[in-house]
This record gives structure tokens, sequence and C-alpha cells, in this order.
């Protein structure tokens, strides 16, 4: 089984598992639980899909002109009335991309006419969340990132040789995160989230084409969520 079967697997029993604890695990009384769920129950799940807005830091290109997806499952465990413990289990296209010809950091003589990051990861979320009374909710919390494949693409005047094979991706990475869910309608929820790398995603980089040899993600998403019932 390759690693997108694998982690689309690992989705689908976490919204199954959140499920079986909703009937389980069910203990509010009607009106207690701030979230919406006809039911009031400790663990409940939903899906998420949305886009990444996305750059790297130390590229020498700024701007979240990178967009990539951002899919997955959530599931939440209600340990008080207002205040919930969310992780999920994502797809999440990450990177950058060139929107203006710009000079090399490291030759005056050559100009980069292309270039590009992309870099893709199965990760982990997990926040602290806390809800208003309607519903509405915002988090903070840590992310694992695991690569599951990245690639660099560049273009240069004069042509410039660069073995990008020298300057791989870290195979793990961690980000800060902070997001806030509005609260639409039943379990339709929209999120805006911000998360920025604890560690950098890579400590070797083509000095022709980068202005540091540390980079770091730093992106917005927004997505939909909706909680399964």
């Amino acid at each position: 089984m390759n690693k997108s079967r694998k982690f689309a697997a690992l989705v689908i029993i976490t919204v199954i598992l959140s499920g079986f604890y909703e009937v389980a695990f069910a203990q509010y009384d009607e009106g207690e639980n701030p979230l919406y769920i006809p039911e009031k129950h400790l663990f409940f799940a939903g899906l998420v899909c949305g886009v990444n807005l996305a750059q790297v830091d130390g590229d020498n290109f700024a701007g979240y002109y990178k967009a990539g997806l951002n899919v997955g499952g959530i599931g939440y465990y209600h340990f008080s009335r207002y205040w919930a413990l969310s992780w999920e289990f994502l797809y999440s296209q990450k990177g950058s991309k060139s929107n203006i010809v710009r000079q090399s950091p490291a030759d005056t003589f050559v100009i980069i006419e292309k270039y590009g990051i992309n870099i893709n990861y199965a990760e982990i979320p997990v926040m602290i969340n806390y809800f208003d009374k309607h519903k509405s909710h915002i988090g903070l919390g840590v992310s694992y990132n695991r690569l599951v494949n990245g690639s660099e693409y560049y273009s240069t005047y004069p042509s410039y040789p660069i073995d990008l094979s020298k300057y791989p991706f870290s195979k793990n990475t961690f980000d800060f995160l902070a997001g806030a869910q509005m609260h639409m309608w039943k379990g339709l929820f929209l999120n805006i989230r911000f998360a920025y790398s604890i560690v950098p995603i890579r400590s070797t980089s083509p000095p022709v084409i980068s202005r540091s040899n540390l980079q770091y993600n730093n992106m917005w998403t927004v997505r939909l969520m909706y909680l399964l019932m």
C-alpha cells in the first residue's frame, strides 16, 4: 500500500472511531454543550477541505502565491463546557512560487526568471479550542508534518546548473498554529488558520537562488469544516 492510500485509510478510521465514541460516551444534557451536535457527546468528528496560501521564508521571494490543498479529517474531545481538544489527519500542500523576476542573491550577473517549491505533507495538528455560546471557536496548537514528497524548480538567465539533490527537505517538521472557526449553519464552519514552522524545513538551500540556508513554511489556510452527526 502506498503512502497516499495509507493516509486516506487513517483519515477514514479516525472518523469511524470518533463516530463510535459519540454513541459510547454521550454525557451532556441538551443546552450544556456549546458545539452544534443534536445529542451532546464527549467525542465527535468531521471533515475539512480547503486551500493553503503559502510562502517559504528564506527563499528570496515574498508573497502567499503558492496555492495547495488542505484536506482530511478532524476529531474533538470536549472536556469542559467551553474547551475542547482537537486533532486532525491532513494531506497538506505547501511551498512557494515566484511572482517577479529577481536578481540572484549570490551572483548579481544571474537573473532568476522562474522559481518554485512544491512540498506535500501528511500533517497531524493538535489544538486547544475555546468555544463561545454561538458555537464559533478559536484555537492554538502545534502540528507534526511528515514529508510525503518535495520538489523544486527554477529558470535562470544565463543558464546556471544547480544539483538540487544536494538540498533536501527535512522529513519531519513542526508548525505553530493559530486559528478561528466561525459557525455558519448547523454543523458547517468556516476556518481561517495561520501556520509557521517551529523548526526549519531544511538547513541547506541553493545559494544562487536562496538568500538563506534556513527556510521556514509560512502559510494561511481557508477551509470549510463539517462536523458529522
